[in-house]
């Protein structure tokens, strides 16, 4: 089978962290959440893959080339010039897709069984299946509703809760027949779900709503970020970790110097080639980039370190999000936010 992976979006609502980097590039347990994408697709035996990419394009087509070999499969990056939204990018590789495909946020964190979800797409004989996830607050997502048989009978764009018709959320992860491109004009921005979904409706085509066991983020804020690294380390979603797995909770990035009296508590990752200092105490959820240097008497509870960053002597860290090359002066207490684009001094 083929894919679609969709990542040419800006990632707004993650700012400031995507004003550094595009929103499929941020890592979560230090791994691109594009990677993520690219293990799950290839575990369900997908050949090829299409990835349409737009905003900081560069930063992706200079990891991933235009075509490359990545966990044997064939991904290949194509430049959207200017956005055409979910549905006008896939319409624009239209020539690619000549069987049953599936299109998945490139920018979302799951680890959905896509032959399960494959195999209800076919059972239905549905033009098109799009993968529902319950949630709890509607307000952030567009919901589903669906008949008892799966059918699904309308649309609604983050309602208040009070007037949610469903709090049944489309998850950005769907199963296509080629026809149902026919439905979206060239070269015209268009999405899915505001554009697309409501004409299969009205036109009476077989139109069905997957609800499986499976976990998804569309880590659509910085609160969301931390959470996809705490339910990445606590085991609720089934994706790989890095490293060496030392002790339940700790994970160990190759070339990593960690001094003996560093203290880990919780969930702690740790990077490759990255330092961790004297009376270091690393609790909560923590995840540590590669080549951060981390300095004595340092204190971080349940943060992000991104590649490259620095902790002072003695700094307290809480709640935070620390970018790439971000250095933390000595002794600093921050609390919460996300830290970015000050120049390192190392």
């Amino acid at each position: 089978m083929k894919a679609m992976a969709l990542a040419a979006g800006k990632g707004t609502r993650l700012f400031p962290l995507t004003g550094e980097v595009p929103k499929p590039m941020a890592p979560v347990v230090n791994t691109p959440i594009i990677e993520h994408i690219f293990a799950l697709l290839a575990s369900h035996g997908m050949r090829k893959v299409y990835v349409n990419v737009h905003y900081l394009a560069d930063a992706l087509l200079d990891a991933y080339g235009q075509t490359s070999r990545i966990n044997g499969m064939e991904v290949s990056l194509s430049r959207e010039e200017r956005l055409l939204g979910t549905a006008g990018g896939v319409k624009r590789l239209a020539d690619r897709f000549d069987e049953t495909f599936v299109v998945v946020s490139g920018d979302a964190l799951t680890d959905i069984d896509l032959g399960e979800l494959v195999a209800f797409h076919r059972e239905k004989g549905a033009l098109a299946t799009i993968a529902l996830k319950r949630v709890y607050d509607t307000s952030e997502f567009g919901v589903v509703d669906i008949d008892a048989e799966g059918n699904i009978r309308g649309f609604q764009e983050k309602p208040p809760p009070e007037e949610a018709i469903s709090t049944l959320a489309n998850t950005g992860i769907y199963v296509l027949e080629p026809r149902a491109l026919e439905y979206v004009p060239e070269d015209t921005f268009f999405d899915f779900a505001k554009d697309v979904f409501p004409q299969l409706l009205e036109a009476g085509e077989r139109f069905v709503g997957y609800q499986g066991d499976f976990y998804w983020s569309d880590i659509g804020t910085l609160s969301a970020y931390r959470q996809a690294h705490y339910d990445v380390l606590s085991g609720k979603v089934r994706v790989s970790i890095p490293g060496e797995k030392r002790s339940e909770g700790l994970w160990i990035g190759e070339d990593a110097k960690i001094h003996p009296s560093a203290s880990f508590e919780g969930y702690v990752v740790v990077g490759g080639d990255a330092v961790i200092g004297r009376d270091v105490v690393l609790s909560g959820s923590v995840t540590v980039g590669r080549d951060c240097w981390i300095r004595r008497g340092a204190t971080i509870k349940s943060s992000i370190l991104l590649p490259g960053s620095t902790v002072g002597d003695g700094a307290y860290l809480e709640d935070c999000i620390v970018g790439h090359g971000y250095d933390v002066r000595p002794g600093e207490i921050i609390r919460g936010g996300a830290l970015i684009r000050r120049p390192s001094r190392h």
